[in-house]
């Protein structure tokens, strides 16, 4: 079956001036599809396959192209807009024909100019469109187990839940607000570990790395800081979590855990609102 929005290997079945038709091999249900001249490779001859995208033209009109888009079907990604008209925002995506942002699919305002992350599906009119709302052209289906690294895209950020993240710009996962341990945005990319597959399939990450390791890396982040402040850091139990987010991007928990390392190694000592290294 030819996909619109795909990349797929085609056979040519008939040459002509104008380029070459192609077609699934042995598929005599679905007509086939043009690949302009300047889109086909030299010495190319009937019975030999070619691996195109299919999308349509500016009349409407299924066509293949040799050249691969910045974003395929089921994939996300940031687009540039080129314009913006009555029936939406056009996005670069690296085509000949831009492609379509309808309004329904926007979320706040869009301004020419600027980049927006944005997914690619096929609507009820079988056209090629882009939408904001990513999550819908993610899938739960992906290969990844517990404890895989895995790298993604943020494509949404709740409060009170944690960021929403796009796992090889397909695939649906989250990281739950307590592992988040700093600011992030939209658009950032990340690497993450596979926590644990949820039933619905979508993957539970973390940020940080599995038992000791991350023990290790947290204790030398917060010695480093203690060192970068003349031996002392001013944060205690006390201390709100938004504070030692903001100076060691890492949760309270996770400061108090190096805490205890670090006062049975005898490294350190506590102080009146913080602790003090020990020389």
């Amino acid at each position: 079956m030819i996909e619109l929005g795909k990349i797929q290997k085609l056979q040519v079945v008939r040459k002509v001036d104008f380029g070459v038709y192609l077609n699934e091999k042995g598929n005599k249900s679905e007509p086939d599809i043009l690949l302009p001249m300047k889109q086909v490779p030299e010495g190319v001859k009937k019975g030999d396959e070619i691996e195109v995208f299919i999308y349509k033209d500016s009349e409407d009109r299924i066509i293949a192209t040799t050249k691969r888009p910045k974003l395929v079907v089921g994939e996300i990604g940031m687009l540039k807009v080129v314009e913006n008209t009555k029936i939406g925002a056009f996005l670069d995506w690296g085509l000949e024909k831009d492609l379509l942002l309808p309004f329904s699919e926007q979320i706040g305002k869009v301004e020419k100019g600027k980049e927006y992350l944005v997914g690619v599906y096929v609507d009820k009119s079988n056209r090629l469109c882009a939408t904001m709302k990513v999550s819908k052209v993610l899938s739960s289906n992906s290969p990844y187990e517990a404890d895989d690294k895995i790298s993604g895209i943020i494509y949404r950020i709740n409060k009170e839940m944690g960021a929403f993240v796009a796992v090889d710009r397909k695939y649906d996962a989250m990281i739950p607000k307590h592992e988040l341990y700093w600011t992030y945005r939209i658009g950032d990319r990340i690497k993450a570990r596979v926590v644990r597959v949820r039933e619905d399939g979508k993957l539970v990450l973390s940020l940080k790395e599995k038992g000791q390791k991350q023990t290790d890396e947290d204790v030398i982040r917060v010695l480093t800081q203690i060192i970068k402040n003349g031996g002392v850091l001013m944060l205690d139990d006390d201390s709100s979590p938004e504070e030692i987010r903001q100076q060691l991007k890492m949760s309270k928990s996770t400061y108090k855990k190096v805490l205890g390392v670090l006062l049975k190694k005898k490294k350190i000592e506590l102080i009146k609102g913080g602790v003090r290294l020990i020389e």
